[in-house]
């Protein structure tokens, strides 16, 4: 009896030893990632599937090599035309959200090693506790201004193992920054245009703290509608009266078929922009130019620059500098076709209808 107790405790002894180092390697094999909300979780150092329930996420995988390593996406990213020419494999990963909800027990059935929300799910008490039950890995991810953009960006990229084509990124997009305030660094304040960016809806604008008004700044143009608040509705909606009272020199619209509507609205007619013939529809690839949620906001800042101050930038060819963006950060030499369809900002996005019926 006391040699098998012996033997019983010599075992256990060896098994307690044993299982110190496989936990401490277990330990070593996660990072700790601060998300946007101030969470600091454990990531896994190995990711082999990845879901992105925040289409500005998807794009910024796909910029960081690691696209056919998605398994699940929002909906509208699928929606984007030439990031599936460039990734056919997008096309066939799961849909868990369409429209807003993320239906959490589909994205469990993709299995992702780690999963990459916005703030409307990742703050959401409700939602949030529903991918902590499924034992899922997420991050929230939210910015409004480009520093908080670049440190997104950053914080995919080490969550992924990506930091080197990140800090690639940031450069650049530092590089436009100050390309441009050079250029325009002469402008007296009084001197530089007035513009209204319209998202999404005519109607629709930027308000003050957002990455539009940061990067509309950034390419030394005034928004009109950073100087006001209290004159918006929840969803960023302005009365028409309020933008003629603003009298904008040049209109920017991001969504196609909003400058055709503008043009052609009597309501419209007495706004300098409109009188002169400025409202420009802005470029379109993987994502809308400047959107609140665009990844080729540094593209945005030097085609704003470039549109608007042409004399001070005669040596920036909008063409090249495009077919340059996409051969160096995804690896895709585009047509010249496919450039001319980017800087109209045509056909580049299916009609959510459309996506519905595919």
């Amino acid at each position: 009896m006391i040699k098998w107790l012996y033997k019983l405790i010599c075992l256990l002894s060896i098994v307690i030893v044993w299982d110190c180092p496989v936990t401490a390697q277990a330990e070593a094999k996660t990072n700790t990632i601060v998300d946007s909300l101030g969470r600091q979780v454990k990531v896994p150092v190995v990711i082999k599937r990845i879901a992105c329930m925040y289409a500005f996420t998807g794009h910024v995988v796909a910029m960081l090599g690691r696209a056919d390593d998605i398994v699940a996406v929002s909906n509208g990213l699928k929606r984007d035309v030439l990031l599936s020419t460039m990734y056919p494999s997008i096309k066939k990963a799961l849909s868990p959200k369409f429209q807003g909800a993320v239906n959490i027990e589909e994205l469990a059935r993709a299995k992702p090693d780690i999963v990459f929300v916005g703030v409307d799910t990742g703050g959401n008490q409700a939602e949030a506790a529903k991918l902590d039950a499924c034992g899922l890995t997420w991050l929230a991810v939210d910015f409004h201004s480009m520093q908080e953009q670049q440190q997104a960006v950053t914080m995919i990229g080490r969550a992924i193992g990506s930091s080197d084509r990140a800090v690639a990124y940031n450069d650049y997009y530092n590089s436009c920054i100050s390309r441009v305030g050079k250029a325009v660094a002469a402008i007296p304040q009084e001197d530089r245009i007035t513009i209204y960016h319209a998202t999404v809806e005519p109607t629709r604008t930027s308000p003050k703290n957002s990455l539009p008004t940061d990067w509309i700044r950034a390419a030394g143009v005034i928004n009109v509608a950073a100087r006001e608040q209290g004159v918006f509705d929840q969803n960023h909606q302005i009365g028409i009266e309020q933008i003629i009272l603003w009298n904008p020199e040049v209109i920017l619209v991001n969504e196609p078929g909003a400058g055709e509507l503008i043009m052609k609205n009597p309501k419209w007619a007495a706004i300098s922009a409109v009188e002169k013939g400025r409202v420009y529809q802005m470029p379109i690839g993987i994502s809308r130019w400047g959107h609140p949620g665009s990844l080729e906001t540094p593209l945005a800042i030097l085609w704003t620059a470039k549109t608007v101050y042409p004399g001070q930038f005669k040596d920036l060819d909008m063409q090249a500098e495009t077919g340059r963006f996409y051969k160096k950060f995804f690896d895709y030499t585009l047509s010249e076709k496919m450039v001319r369809q980017i800087l109209q900002g045509k056909g580049m996005r299916l009609s959510k209808d459309r996506k519905k019926r595919q």
